[in-house]
């Protein structure tokens, strides 16, 4: 048995999510191989061959591979696929782009958002806003399947030498054209890899204020900020700083929530994270139940308390 993992990547290095969807991978069992998809992308394709556990790594390199547009991806995984008892990718905008399309055209079910796995076959994925779990089995031929990355340890970066081969580039099929990319560049850690997030919600009131009281306590601590959908929608922050089922999944070690009530839509992306405080003037506030330290106060004075106190 045979899986495929499709790596995440800027063409010039490969992305954290990957070594966890082979880490998930490893969980299943069986000879993990990666697929590199991109133009350019030899040193993605170097950084897969080191990664612990991988059996062999399998390029193909086009420029219409480039932008990795999902339909010319899916087009190619297709292809592949039939070598393949898995097909895995992890659960980021790239991930769900991709496999759907790639369960289409295999005709098969996709098992999205794999939170753990009991069998080869048989797999855990959260419900209902991550208030269920919901065990599923697949009799399908290929299973395809999106991996939820804070749910699976990371695979080694190091340590592996798998051998590279290339892969004949499939069609373009001329669906989609890439016309240009925004990268938003902070000196801060990629919200969804940091260890440590200072989210604000709707109580800190204004974009202003989501700035000042919460960005010094962020360079403090060496922390990624995030948000709430209710400010996201408000205004205070872009959208890629959300937080929640909607919005980013992440499970860092320490969480800090201000100024946010925990609707449940909020905590299915932040639940998992390892320490959670939570700063509300709200006692009966949702956030507490899952919060591991609680403090009721007005958040603009507790904040540049703490930030005081962490410097």
């Amino acid at each position: 048995m045979a899986l495929l993992v499709i790596a995440e990547h800027d063409n010039q290095s490969l992305k954290a999510a990957t070594l966890n969807t082979v880490g998930a991978a490893a969980k299943i069992g069986g000879e993990i191989h990666v697929l590199v998809a991109g133009s350019g992308c030899g040193a993605v394709a170097g950084a897969a061959a080191k990664i612990a556990g991988v059996a062999k790594v399998r390029v193909a390199d086009a420029p219409h591979y480039e932008a990795q547009a999902a339909e010319n991806v899916a087009e190619l995984v297709k292809g592949l696929a039939g070598g393949y008892s898995h097909v895995l990718a992890p659960a980021t905008s790239s991930g769900k782009n991709v496999l759907p399309r790639v369960a289409a055209l295999l005709d098969v079910a996709q098992i999205s958002d794999v939170v753990g796995v009991e069998s080869a076959d048989t797999f855990v994925r959260p419900i209902y806003a991550g208030n269920a779990l919901a065990t599923v089995q697949s009799a399908d031929a290929v299973k395809v399947v999106t991996v939820r990355t804070t749910a699976f340890e990371a695979a080694g970066g190091d340590g592996g030498a798998a051998p590279v081969e290339a892969v004949a580039a499939g069609a373009d099929l001329g669906l989609a054209q890439f016309v240009g990319r925004e990268i938003t560049k902070s000196a801060r850690p990629e919200l969804g890899a940091a260890k440590i997030i200072v989210s604000g919600g709707r109580g800190v009131g204004s974009s202003e204020n989501y700035h000042a009281l919460l960005e010094p306590l962020a360079d403090r601590l060496g922390a990624a900020l995030g948000a709430s959908r209710a400010a996201v929608d408000a205004g205070y922050v872009p959208n890629d700083y959300q937080v929640g089922q909607t919005g980013k999944i992440v499970a860092p070690q320490l969480y800090i929530a201000v100024g946010i009530s925990g609707a449940i839509q909020h905590l299915a992306g932040m639940k998992d994270s390892k320490v959670i405080v939570a700063i509300n003037k709200d006692p009966e506030a949702p956030i507490f139940q899952v919060a591991d330290y609680g403090l009721v106060g007005d958040l603009f004075q507790v904040v540049p308390e703490l930030t005081a106190a962490v410097g």
